[in-house]
């Protein structure tokens, strides 16, 4: 009863003011709930991508798939021989499976990602598919990642920035 009293003193019978207020709070809400909740903000860390003679940066999502990466970085590089797939992709076997924090992505070019726990995805081009975010290259387009990267094969070298 007094709630109905508060409402209908805040918001009149106005239904369409009803309707907007309801629309500002759900988006509000929803807001609140995507930042706090994916794990997947840039504060993860930092790691060294080198491919020949071009040193990349990549700043790191918080999950435990990267947590158990920069683990492993801290032992030493981790080197990784690539391939391209699909021209969007290069991919490569990282020998070793990381904890998996697969969901549907929409990954862009530059996207660092963790395919089927066991494999390393840099993107240089755009793909929708289940898996892991690890983070992303700094400062680099599209096409000046495909051109970095090179056609074919390449083998790219990991290291700890801390």
């Amino acid at each position: 009863m007094a709630y109905a009293c508060i409402r209908q003193r805040i918001y009149g019978d106005n239904k369409m003011k009803n309707v907007t207020v309801f629309l500002i709070m759900a988006f509000f809400c929803n807001f609140l709930a995507c930042a706090q909740g994916s794990g997947n903000t840039s504060n993860g860390g930092t790691m060294k991508i080198i491919v020949s003679d071009r040193e990349l940066t990549a700043t790191l999502v918080q999950n435990s798939s990267t947590e158990a990466l920069l683990e492993w970085l801290r032992e030493g590089p981790i080197t990784i021989n690539m391939r391209d797939y699909g021209n969007m992709e290069k991919v490569g076997s990282l020998g070793r499976n990381l904890p998996r924090n697969d969901e549907r992505i929409n990954a862009v070019a530059g996207d660092i990602i963790l395919y089927q726990g066991n494999s390393l995805v840099i993107y240089y081009a755009p793909n929708t598919w289940s898996f892991t975010r690890l983070g992303r290259v700094n400062n680099v387009t599209g096409q000046e990642l495909l051109n970095i990267l090179g056609a074919g094969n390449v083998t790219v070298i990991l290291e700890a920035t801390e």
